[in-house]
């Protein structure tokens, strides 16, 4: 099997990485995208989604361990899961209030297992008792029960491509109720059982949700179980059993996949052929359920090959200058690291930058622009489709599809919350590393030419300061190494007390992004720099003209009182020497700072009247 067959079966691979500052990290398969969460005073959230459009970072309230967080699709609403009773809810709708409001399950006494989104409104609990469908209104900051219904579960999983959840019901779990969703309704699919492996009595087996999962194989629904033969009899190996789930009628077993061998497996379907992959003997087996050997109603299937391992794939040590050196380096195939989700997606802990044995500069080179060059393509293939939303969709008339994935696609989000953030925290590395894989990967993208988002340049700031690299800072700023942008500027202004140039890199920034003195002036202010915005504008003449109030309302806001006495006097000053008196005027409207000014310093420290 080629190196080009491996990524395609292990389409759209996500990197994980154990950050000692990330405290748990959730995939939604719905929506592919991964949620890092840390928290400590507030909880920092990076999601990570197919593209940059849907990747965002934010801060909640740290209300204790989140269980489960989820954007409904096109990241219009977060819902978030820290307790077994209720659910938290935040809009991220433009012109609606980013405030939290909740929702309890109905079913008193009840657990929440967990939580689905069917459409961009629409969710449905899970609970230990049955499920709860419910609509919910973001400008009203609440929601309706739709629907529900009472049953024992034991665990569920969801099919976000059928919008079908499967419910495993009875002691041993393996009686499975499906519930269909669509349009704002619910249906009650009929149930069906899953056969158990035989066992000597009185052992009993019950159903793992490791060994189900649902999948789509030439445009039908399928149970997939992974049944595994006790060891105590002559056993025939492991058994890959699909039970044809249709939307009306009943659930039948339509395909037996014969493995012929036990152990640890991980199974994909890619392009409607399902790809089993057995980790001790490190082969693959594919098989394509339309290749009969019989016409009943049971049809068994042996692999269309014989089992083959992943043709070896080794990095060349070749960069950008086409340097060469002896020794290649391996990928690692059918780790112990792989996690595999339905349909096609296989996650690696492994990576080029981990352990003691650090790839040269070359190796990384060629790793980024072979990563780099399917982003590129995967970017300018889905330009030519138009975004979910954008194009008037609704339930009559869907949006077209995005283009599918037939390669591994890591993108710069990816690579920022998985490898580089995390990379720039290990302490056996040297510094002069680091900052050249940064810039390495930076490099790349721009050969692409692809847009270098913010957080990276953000990245190589944060280094240079934490190594104490000013002068390097100072050259790859004045020598735009480092792209503008107004985080970037902002970043700059908080570095001040440590680097006092900082304050005019980052004006400088601010001007050549082309925005106006006010502009500039609010940047400055809402990052409580009251006195950087006050030599600011004296420095461009404009101080004559500011509004007082402005100014006295953001020094308030620091709560430091010596800040606020220093602007207070400022402007007193200002009005002695435009007006002949310190006071201000009824039109300016700082009667409330006046009155704060007397009771923290005293009416005696206001500025007497002097004549002119």
């Amino acid at each position: 099997m080629s190196e080009e067959h491996y990524l395609e079966l292990c389409d759209n691979p996500v990197q994980f990485e154990n950050a000692s500052s990330v405290n748990n990290v959730f995939f939604d398969e719905a929506n592919k995208q991964v949620f890092a969460v840390r928290s400590g005073g507030a909880t920092g959230v990076v999601v990570k989604g197919p593209d940059d459009k849907s990747s965002v970072a934010f801060r909640m309230d740290d209300k204790g361990e989140v269980k489960c967080i989820k954007f409904s699709f096109g990241n219009k609403i977060l819902a978030v899961q820290r307790t077994s009773k209720s659910v938290e809810f935040i809009n991220f709708i433009p012109d609606l209030l980013h405030l939290e409001y909740s929702q309890e399950c109905k079913t008193k006494n009840a657990s929440i297992l967990g939580f689905c989104w069917t459409s961009w409104n629409e969710i449905v609990f899970i609970t230990d008792q049955g499920i709860e469908f419910y609509q919910v209104l973001p400008d009203k900051r609440s929601l309706k029960l739709q629907k529900s219904q009472s049953i024992n579960v034991n665990w569920y999983m969801y099919c976000p491509v059928t919008s079908v959840i499967l419910l495993s019901t009875t002691v041993q779990g393996n009686v499975l109720q499906p519930f269909f969703f669509k349009n704002g309704t619910m249906s009650k699919m009929s149930k069906f059982e899953i056969e158990l492996p035989i066992v000597p009595k009185p052992a009993k087996l019950s159903l793992s949700e490791r060994d189900i999962a649902m999948v789509t194989i030439y445009g039908q629904l399928y149970v997939r179980y992974l049944k595994h033969h006790s060891r105590t009899l002559n056993n025939p190996g492991a058994e890959v059993i699909l039970y044809h789930l249709p939307r009306d009628g009943t659930c039948k077993k339509m395909h037996v996949l014969k493995l012929n061998t036990t152990g640890k497996f991980a199974l994909n379907v890619v392009d409607n052929l399902v790809v089993v992959h057995h980790q001790s003997s490190q082969t693959s087996m594919i098989f394509d359920i339309k290749l009969r050997d019989t016409e009943g109603t049971l049809n068994i299937h042996q692999p269309v090959l014989p089992a083959r391992s992943i043709h070896p794939y080794k990095i060349p040590l070749t960069g950008p200058a086409a340097v060469t050196t002896p020794t290649p380096v391996p990928c690692e195939l059918y780790s112990s690291t792989w996690s595999v989700f339905q349909p096609d997606i296989i996650i690696s802990a492994s990576e080029v930058l981990n352990g003691s044995d650090k790839g040269n500069l070359s190796v990384i080179a060629t790793v980024f622009d072979k990563l780099n060059q399917v982003y590129k393509e995967y970017l300018e293939a889905e330009q030519s489709y138009p975004v979910a939303g954008e194009t008037g969709q609704s339930r009559g008339n869907p949006a077209q599809k995005r283009p599918v994935r037939t390669q591994a696609v890591i993108d710069q989000s990816d690579m920022y919350t998985h490898v580089l953030s995390v990379f720039t925290e290990k302490k056996d590395v040297s510094h002069k590393f680091i900052i050249a894989v940064l810039m390495e990967y930076i490099r790349s993208l721009n050969q692409f030419q692809i847009t270098v988002q913010h957080y990276l340049y953000e990245l190589v700031l944060k280094t240079l300061v934490h190594h104490n690299l000013f002068y390097m800072l100072h050259q790859f700023l004045q020598y735009h190494v480092l792209s503008d942008s107004k985080p970037l500027a902002c970043l700059l202004l908080s570095l001040e007390s440590t680097y006092p140039p900082a304050h005019q890199l980052s004006l400088d920034m601010l001007k050549r992004l082309s925005m106006s003195n006010d502009e500039i002036v609010e940047v400055l202010l809402s990052k409580q720099q009251v006195l950087g915005a006050l030599r600011f504008i004296r420095g461009v003449g404009g101080h004559d003209n500011i509004s007082a109030r402005k100014f006295l309302d953001a020094a308030r806001q620091t709560r430091e009182e010596m800040l606020f006495y220093t602007i207070f006097r400022f402007f007193e000053q200002r009005n002695q020497r435009l007006r002949g008196s310190p006071h201000f005027t009824p039109g300016e409207h700082c009667e409330e700072h006046v009155a704060y000014f007397k009771h923290i310093f005293g009416g005696e420290a206001l500025m007497k009247l002097t004549a002119s």
